[in-house]
């Protein structure tokens, strides 16, 4: 009988890549221990941050004897399954969460990275610290970024070679699942947890590819792989590129699913309100607000410092307005500050309290008069994160790298990527109308800073493409992903 465990949807590994991919696995339980007969206990409490907006329990695996607070709704139930790498997969869980607590299901936060008793969460912490390593040399040195970062990042992860290792690695994970019942519809907006989900036996997981380049690093056979564009589907269904100049054996149809962008319920039911907000806005002279998400380690600080400093002048004359989320890294504030002169005499700190971020988020939805600066740090993970969520729906341009936030319905200017893989989601987004080019320096990123705060048409054509946009669905991704999976579980 064949060996299928050699194969990627049908794809034969070579001898010397499946020793390999082996030799990980075994050289990773080693290292971080083997779960392969540990039982966790599982309970759910509700999540104290989101719990409340997005009706989201967590699913933890506790070292005491705590008690649950919840059974599993094995009837309504949607694990959402992530693992805390950067920003990006959280807030493409928190989508996830959103529509699917929307459409009347019960979301479960399943956090791969916050079991320290485990070796899948001891796995993923060292994983997670050198891709946090390599994304902030990437940025101080171009020899590093050029050599070894952008190539790994954009053909490394690319092939079937690197998949066949991470497939091997994800075995060790899947003890998390051991106790959750398998009839439970899983969402993995990470590889991993799509991964471990389907080793540990639960039946219906769906896999949430986030980026616009296709990867075999996404790969998770056995589950149903979902795809936010047209472009990346046909990539994935093909493998294009997954093996050189191999032609593969393309995945089946059944295994892949185009859905469009992975939004938030609250961002997509509201998205003709807001752009109506951002042209008078503009119609009406008022100062035009730039929301500046500064994600990770603060990679690309002096990016942002730059930009600060070009605007603070037409900040002062009520021409523009700052909104500047450090996420949970205060010392990137206190180093903008520190770099920026009178950014800090000019800012109004919304330090660490969440009610009053969501005070000032509500207030500018209807307050077309705000200025100034106003800066946002939270020390907790789920309100850093959702802080850029609640106030995407008040600003009129959101400046970001092409990550997981260039497939979000509002206008996006779009400074320098980190990773080659990013770049495919500017150009995605500068084709659909709602974001820019990407801006490579900084020259090339004042300047589109000045056409949106000059011209007439630039921001005004973004709000109109966006409107058009939703009619035709491309926003709906984040509910048809959560639709598969309950459809997997029905037999649909």
């Amino acid at each position: 009988m064949e060996d299928k465990s050699r194969e990627i949807f049908g794809n034969r590994i070579r001898e010397r890549d499946y020793r390999k991919a082996e030799a990980s696995g075994k050289r990773y339980a080693r290292k971080y221990g083997d779960d392969a007969n540990a039982s966790y206990r599982t309970i759910i409490r509700k999540n104290r941050y989101i719990g409340e907006s997005l009706g989201v329990s967590d699913i933890c695996l506790p070292e005491d004897d705590l008690a649950g607070e919840e059974e599993f709704d094995t009837g309504k139930g949607i694990i959402v399954g992530n693992i805390r790498m950067g920003f990006g997969h959280y807030r493409i869980s928190m989508a996830m969460a959103s529509c699917a607590h929307a459409m009347g299901y019960k979301p479960y936060w399943m956090d791969l990275n916050s079991y320290p008793q485990t070796a899948c969460t001891k796995v993923i912490r060292a994983q997670n610290d050198l891709y946090s390593m390599g994304s902030r040399l990437s940025q101080k040195s171009r020899l590093f970024n050029k050599v070894i970062w952008e190539p790994l990042n954009y053909e490394g992860f690319r092939k079937l070679s690197y998949n066949a290792s991470d497939q091997k690695n994800a075995e060790i994970m899947a003890a998390v699942f051991r106790n959750i019942p398998k009839e439970i519809p899983v969402i993995g907006t990470h590889v991993w947890p799509a991964q471990a989900a389907v080793h540990a036996g639960m039946k219906y997981v769906v896999n949430a590819i986030p980026d616009n380049w296709p990867m075999a690093l996404h790969l998770a056979e056995g589950s149903v792989h979902t795809i936010q564009t047209h472009q990346a589907y046909q990539g994935y269904r093909i493998l294009n590129g997954m093996d050189g100049n191999r032609v593969l054996h393309p995945m089946p149809p059944e295994s892949l699913i185009y859905t469009g962008h992975y939004v938030d319920d609250e961002l997509v039911r509201n998205i003709e309100e807001d752009c109506a907000a951002r042209i008078r806005r503009k119609d009406d002279g008022r100062p035009m607000r730039f929301l500046l998400t500064i994600g990770g380690a603060g990679a690309q600080k002096e990016i942002f410092a730059g930009i600060i400093r070009h605007l603070l002048p037409v900040i002062r004359k009520k021409k523009a307005a700052l909104f500047i989320n450090v996420g949970d890294y205060r010392n990137v504030w206190e180093e903008l500050c520190g770099e920026v002169s009178g950014l800090a005499q000019v800012s109004e700190e919304h330090f660490n309290n969440w009610k009053e971020t969501e005070k000032f988020a509500s207030t500018a939805l209807s307050d077309d008069a705000i200025g100034g600066v106003h800066a946002f740090w939270h020390e907790n993970i789920f309100e850093a994160v959702y802080c850029t969520n609640l106030l995407m729906r008040s600003c009129d341009v959101l400046v970001t790298k092409p990550s997981e936030l260039s497939f979000y319905p509002v206008p996006k200017l779009f400074i320098r990527r980190i990773g080659g893989h990013e770049k495919w989601g500017a150009i995605h987004s500068a084709e659909i109308g709602d974001g820019t080019l990407e801006c490579r320096d900084l020259p090339h990123i004042l300047q589109m800073t000045d056409l949106f705060l000059e011209d007439d048409v630039l921001l005004k054509d973004m709000c109109t493409n966006i409107i058009a946009n939703k009619k035709t669905g491309i926003y709906d991704g984040a509910y048809r992903a959560v639709r598969t999976a309950v459809n997997l579980k029905r037999g649909i």
